[in-house]
């Protein structure tokens, strides 16, 4: 769930290779929208791995509050790995290849991440999804996402594989308006939701989050949205 942005168009997604979803053995999904589903716990078999990724991530790129074009700061902490990173600035919002605070490429993206939203893209229907991007995003208690969408990207056909590692949240989705009515849907630590085809460019958002303690991230969230955006 990467941006805090308003835009007034895009073109309509056109979905590559959505299918039946392969549900592996054990998984529990949960089917928000046609085109956007929930794996329940589905990362939690690996959070240390993933855990251990963001550390490494973020030794070369650390977390940032970015600003918005109109000036604002945003209450989540962000930084990116893979071939392109979302940033935003008074310049707009956009992908770009090199972290503008240090000059250098971003952090490669882990396999240990790639691997994972291939994995869960393909148990939600989407069986061609191959990410080249990863906006890391950081909560601490207070912070939250306003309702937006993601439509940076250049191919709407992909999906949107969302990561929840640490504290719990609850992430709103809602629709294809702004104004549409959202659901209000508990996430907790490992789960991934997915989202594409028809629900692609659905407004969606993260309420406040609550104060607690989790063992793998103490007291704060870590979300991995995984694209492609190139």
């Amino acid at each position: 769930m990467a941006s805090r942005r308003r835009i007034a168009s895009a073109p309509a997604p056109v979905a590559h290779a959505v299918g039946p979803a392969v549900v592996e053995s054990g998984v529990d999904q949960v089917a928000l929208a046609p085109g956007a589903s929930i794996l329940r716990r589905f990362a939690a078999p690996i959070d240390t791995l993933l855990r251990e990724g963001v550390e490494a991530i973020t030794a070369l790129a650390p977390f940032r509050h970015m600003q918005t074009p109109g000036g604002f700061t945003m209450a989540v902490a962000m930084t990116n790995c893979g071939a392109l990173g979302w940033v935003t600035d008074r310049r707009g919002y956009r992908y770009a290849p090199l972290d503008p605070d240090s000059g250098l490429p971003w952090p490669a993206l882990p396999e240990a991440f790639r691997a994972l939203a291939v994995r869960a893209a393909r148990a939600a229907g989407f069986g061609d999804f191959e990410p080249d991007a990863c906006l890391v995003n950081r909560y601490v208690p207070g912070a939250r996402l306003s309702l937006h969408r993601d439509a940076d990207e250049r191919d709407f056909g992909q999906p949107i594989v969302s990561v929840s590692l640490g504290l719990p949240a609850v992430f709103l989705f809602g629709g294809a308006r702004r104004k549409d009515r959202t659901q209000r849907v508990p996430l907790a630590h490992g789960d991934v939701v997915v989202w594409g085809g028809p629900a692609r460019l659905f407004h969606h958002g993260v309420l406040a989050l609550k104060d607690g303690e989790h063992a793998l991230t103490g007291a704060q969230r870590i979300n991995l949205t995984l694209r492609k955006a190139g």
